[in-house]
């Protein structure tokens, strides 16, 4: 049955222009490649540059960003002529369908983590990078933003289920979001707001040596954290939600 219900949400996610714009960001990501200064004279820090030079738009802006975008497109049928209720109305649960999405959701951002990969690497060539390519390295940096994206996910997921307008929840994730950009600095408030997580998990700089770049009590207490709060809030919120 959930194999059923997955099927189904990706069937609408793929009929929807969510994914053009998944595509876009990876380029945007290249772009923002090009820009990182190549002639540091430190062995090593090429391809470092180039993520530093991808990572400060994609960490801060571009991942939260399209957490919205690709929940508010997973929710936008069923907001649409009586979609919830025919959708309620087959014999699935409520908390099988708000997995499902939530499920989706992880995978489809999953597959930007890998373009995000692949933006550095296509940057690398473009910019005539040298040293050998840092496979492991991205491959970590990628799937802490992944998992720093979790609780963003949930959140957008449940307001995105709360309101029928699609520019709502995006507009509430855009309130959120920028201000990340001017906290991620605060060593007081930075470590503890949600949306600068992505960066801070993908940021390598000096603690490489780090799981995922930032203290475990940070990724148990703020990540874990957060995730439980939004991804229960929503899932109890699904169940009682009036149809």
């Amino acid at each position: 049955m959930m194999a059923a219900i997955l099927q189904s949400e990706w069937y609408k996610l793929r009929k929807s222009k969510a994914l053009f714009v998944l595509l876009a960001v990876p380029l945007l990501g290249v772009l923002a490649g090009l820009t990182a200064d190549m002639e540091t004279g430190i062995p090593g820090a090429e391809w470092l540059s180039i993520i530093s030079a991808i990572n400060n738009p994609y960490g801060l802006l571009f991942l939260p960003l399209m957490t919205g975008v690709l929940a508010g497109t997973i929710c936008r049928y069923e907001h649409q002529e009586g979609g919830w209720k025919q959708l309620l109305a087959l014999p699935v649960t409520r908390g099988r369908v708000f997995v499902a999405k939530y499920m989706l959701l992880l995978a489809v951002m999953a597959g930007m983590q890998l373009l995000y990969v692949a933006a550095v690497y296509g940057a690398g060539l473009m910019q005539g990078a040298t040293e050998p390519f840092p496979f492991e390295l991205l491959i970590k940096i990628a799937l802490g933003g992944w998992i720093a994206a979790f609780p963003l996910i949930a959140l957008q997921l449940w307001v995105s289920i709360l309101w029928k307008s699609f520019a709502a929840p995006f507009v509430i994730n855009v309130i959120f979001t920028l201000p990340a950009v001017m906290i991620v600095n605060s060593e007081k408030f930075g470590p503890y707001y949600p949306w600068t997580q992505p960066f801070l998990m993908m940021y390598a700089g000096d603690r490489q040596g780090q799981l995922f770049f930032i203290p475990w009590d940070q990724l148990l207490l703020v990540v874990g954290g957060s995730f439980l709060i939004f991804f229960l809030g929503g899932l109890l919120y699904f169940q009682r939600k009036p149809v």
